[in-house]
């Protein structure tokens, strides 16, 4: 015979322990304080560009001197005080989820200090002018806030530090764009790997509660906007096959690229980088700078002007800024400068679209731009439905959700023939940086 549970009974065992209350409340408390932390380390990352958009309105030719000089500066200062900073920042939280990473060396990944560096370090590189962005750096910052946590949680909490720092890593991105359910996915796709953790309710609101802050913040906007297009018919078919199989192609190859730039090679550029690093960025910032010149000033920052002023209709790239883009971007992560590739990814896609509009004289150039903007996102993280819903996230109308999703996902594929996930890759470098004992 079944009994319909008491519920003053149900309450009075929710009460009884004031552990779990305790854990609920400091997880939601620190996943709020991830959030804040982004919005201030996007603040702080916008007005750095900003200052270095006035500097190149000033002196043309400044950012030849002026982006060399502080590429120097950072990559010092990064590997001489806070080595765990360079890079993206995903591939940290990563390499600190690795099952054979002990809880004392997280440190190493992630951790306030680390977030400190990360946040100064991205920013100063946009002050710099360098082609990356600031959402692969959220990640890292917000998960070592989120891990701090760690410290006031009551002894047997059934929060481990490895959900803490899933929940983290998803809040940075959930924050960054303004996008609580890519957060979510995030987690789910790329970092965590444990089925009891991807259930975790406390976890998950953990992540919207991030995001949330970033709404309460800057309002219920899109990262980069709202991109309307009419409605869809069966002509884009083919003009969409095309942008995703080229997204695929070209994210692929730029993974593989950005891997083997990386690792450790023999080649007469890889000894450099390794034993003359200060040199190194100083060449790769140089080559950037050039490239931002020839192009007018197109390829410095994340590109998230150009991307904007594609979907609103209001301006239009040169025909080769996809691969220009494409360069400065994987010269900027070479050079050593902590920064992140999302937005860069999302810019170069978004000009894929457009190139392939244009070739095909396809009318509704929006919708190709979005296709692209997801395919190509998709084919460098290899997360298609992070990617997806980021994308979506901006669109105005249902009409393309399952086109984007298409997108992301045959993108995702085509380049799994091109190269190993990235971050996954990136995060076995990151690991050979634990003492040798390991």
């Amino acid at each position: 015979m079944n009994h319909s549970p008491d519920p003053v009974e149900s309450v009075r065992q929710e009460l009884s322990d004031w552990r779990p209350w305790v854990t609920r409340v400091l997880v939601l408390a620190f996943a709020a304080a991830s959030g804040l932390t982004i919005v201030a380390f996007t603040w702080m990352a916008e007005r750095a560009h900003h200052g270095f958009e006035r500097l190149v309105d000033a002196v043309w030719w400044a950012p030849l001197l002026w982006m060399p000089l502080c590429a120097v500066a950072i990559v010092f200062l990064t590997r001489r005080f806070a080595p765990g900073a360079a890079g993206s920042g995903i591939p940290q939280v990563m390499a600190a989820l690795d099952t054979s990473v002990d809880s004392h060396q997280h440190s190493l990944f992630v951790s306030l200090k680390l977030a400190l560096a990360k946040t100064v370090m991205t920013s100063w590189g946009l002050l710099a002018g360098m082609s990356m962005g600031r959402e692969g750096p959220s990640v890292q910052i917000a998960a070592g806030v989120m891990h701090h946590a760690r410290r006031w949680l009551p002894e047997r909490s059934t929060v481990t530090e490895h959900g803490l720092l899933v929940a983290g890593g998803a809040a940075g991105i959930a924050a960054a764009f303004n996008t609580p359910l890519a957060g979510v996915m995030f987690a789910i796709e790329e970092l965590s790997r444990r089925p009891e953790q991807r259930s975790s309710g406390l976890l998950i609101a953990a992540i919207v509660l991030a995001g949330l802050m970033a709404v309460s913040v800057y309002g219920n906007s899109t990262y980069f906007g709202v991109i309307r297009v009419p409605e869809i018919t069966l002509s884009l078919v083919g003009p969409g096959l095309l942008v995703a199989a080229v997204s695929g192609l070209a994210g692929g190859l730029f993974s593989r690229l950005l891997i083997t730039s990386m690792s450790t090679g023999s080649d007469r550029a890889s000894r450099l980088r390794q034993r003359r690093p200060l040199v190194f960025a100083a060449l790769c910032a140089g080559v950037v700078a050039v490239i931002g010149v020839v192009t007018g000033g197109a390829t410095y920052g994340s590109g998230y002007q150009s991307t904007r002023a594609l979907l609103e209709g209001e301006g239009s790239t040169p025909g080769v800024y996809a691969l220009f883009k494409f360069l400065a971007t994987w010269l900027t992560a070479w050079s050593g400068v902590p920064g992140g590739i999302f937005a860069p990814a999302l810019s170069i896609g978004a000009s894929l679209g457009n190139d392939v509009a244009w070739l095909t004289g396809f009318r509704d150039t929006q919708a190709l731009i979005a296709l692209g903007m997801a395919g190509f996102l998709a084919a460098v993280t290899q997360a298609p439905l992070t990617s997806f819903i980021i994308v979506m996230e901006m669109v105005d109308g249902h009409g393309m959700v399952l086109s984007l999703m298409a997108s992301a996902l045959l993108a995702s594929l085509v380049s799994r023939l091109l190269s190993p996930p990235l971050y996954g890759a990136l995060a076995e470098l990151q690991l050979q940086r634990l003492p040798a004992a390991r």
